[in-house]
């Protein structure tokens, strides 16, 4: 089963990475490339990546004629995603397991940072009682 983990973060909050330092990023970023080898060697990592803040964000809509419409950026964002795995791991509790330690990446001191590491299934499908509209 495939899982995605979501690293959110408040804004303002204990991941402003950037104003840590330089040592303190040093460590965080080590521990982010053994924990993607170690996921990768157990056959486990997808994907990971981490994302820029949201002071680059913008948001896409098309309009009515299918042109692209942004909004953003959006700097007063309360919560950001930070990051995010794919796994594909047997079960919800070696996601979860995965979640707890990536949760636990230093921060400034070297200090677990202990972010709430949302996991959601991957869906491969429609839901086994779907129905298509005849």
């Amino acid at each position: 089963m495939k899982y995605i983990l979501m690293m959110n973060t408040p804004a303002g909050g204990p991941y402003q990475i950037a104003s840590w330092p330089a040592q303190d990023i040093k460590a965080h970023i080590a521990f982010m490339m053994r924990f993607a080898k170690k996921l990768s060697a157990a056959g486990e990592l997808v994907a990971a990546e981490g994302l820029s803040g949201p002071d680059q964000a913008k948001r896409v809509r098309a309009d009515a004629s299918g042109a692209p419409i942004t909004d953003g950026v959006f700097p007063e964002t309360k919560e950001f995603l930070a990051g995010y795995w794919i796994v594909d791991v047997e079960s919800p509790e070696r996601a979860y397991a995965i979640a707890a330690e990536a949760s636990a990446a230093p921060g400034p001191g070297g200090r677990p940072l202990n972010l709430a590491i949302e996991v959601r299934q991957v869906m491969t499908g429609p839901p086994t009682d779907w129905t298509p509209d005849a």
